[in-house]
């Protein structure tokens, strides 16, 4: 059986959301089912649209357009200006696919880009960004960003914070929490029986034995002999600089970096139109394409899909679906 079709939220619609939501539909077609969470009128109207009442009619109504779930959003949409009125609606669209991936009527849910700023402005958001939101409406306390493509996974153990806040942010217990979801989540979620993890060092060289810094004798590689007695498959603290050529990545399955450059600048220099955000710990599937609003190209046609469709492929694969 065919798993439930993925719901996608439309994110903040004077971005390039829409614009990205009719070329998923246009280059996938019946494929992969999903169905858009928005409203109809901000569509561009490149392809035609069905508006559906339940996400379960998207594989039918898919035949003859882009499936929405309609949601009410006042004003048109101003490409690369937010309105206020409409951050509501974004949130309500958020709050409707978590739902359905929650009660399993979506096998998961695909968000587009987010304008926390506009979000701020309309709607008082009191999050972080996308991903603490997600986690406060799943009800968990703890979640992992990985950025995946077919070419290399990374998690960044620290994410959006200054470069001289990572020493102080990049605890044991931290780290730890990072490499359990994460292998966890690839035997769970991407189906691999056993696991391998390479996890950077935080210096240069790793350290280099304590020359260049102590962080990875002193806290990096007691977490990491603490997991593998436990039969976690776990290779480092390694240096940064020799974790991402062709033959490093062949001995890996995902790598664990520890501030957010460290993982995102190998990724996006290899995979940088493929790469897909992956939420791990989480109880429903949550992917998203790996770019922002891209206000300044919205409405102009400009808009390259690949990343999200590249988002709805792993969720759909993710849930046990082919596409």
């Amino acid at each position: 059986m065919s798993p439930a079709p993925i719901a996608l939220s439309c994110g903040e619609p004077s971005g390039i959301g829409p614009e990205l939501a009719e070329a998923a539909w246009e280059i996938l077609g019946t494929d992969l089912p999903f169905a858009l969470i928005g409203a109809p009128g901000h569509l561009p109207g490149t392809v035609p649209h069905v508006e559906i009442g339940d996400i379960s009619e998207a594989p039918q109504a898919a035949r003859d357009g882009l499936p929405v779930l309609p949601i009410d959003m006042p004003g048109p949409r101003v490409p690369g200006t937010p309105q206020p009125a409409q951050a509501a609606g974004v949130v309500t669209a958020i709050e409707r696919g978590v739902a359905l991936a929650m009660s399993g009527a979506a096998s998961g849910l695909c968000t587009l880009p987010i304008s926390k700023q506009a979000l701020i402005e309309g709607a008082d958001f009191a999050y972080p960004g996308h991903t603490e939101f997600l986690a406060a409406l799943a009800g968990v306390d703890e979640v992992v960003m990985m950025l995946a493509s077919d070419t290399l996974r990374v998690v960044p153990a620290t994410i959006h914070i200054p470069v001289s806040e990572v020493p102080a942010a990049l605890t044991p217990e931290l780290l730890e929490k990072r490499l359990r979801i994460t292998h966890t989540a690839l035997i769970e979620r991407f189906g691999i029986a056993q696991p391998r993890i390479a996890v950077a060092g935080l210096n240069p060289h790793a350290g280099e034995g304590g020359r260049m810094g102590r962080e990875e004798i002193e806290m990096i590689a007691p977490v990491l002999d603490r997991l593998r007695a436990e039969g976690m498959d776990i290779a480092g603290p390694l240096p940064a600089d020799t974790m991402f050529h062709a033959r490093a990545r062949a001995r890996y399955d995902a790598a664990v970096c520890m501030y957010h450059d460290q993982a995102l600048i190998p990724i996006k220099t290899l995979a940088f139109d493929e790469g897909v955000n992956v939420t791990l710990g989480l109880p429903f599937i949550r992917t998203s394409p790996d770019h922002g609003t891209a206000f300044d190209i919205a409405g102009k046609g400009l808009a390259n899909p690949s990343s999200t469709l590249a988002a709805l492929r792993l969720a759909w694969r993710l849930a046990g679906g082919t596409a």
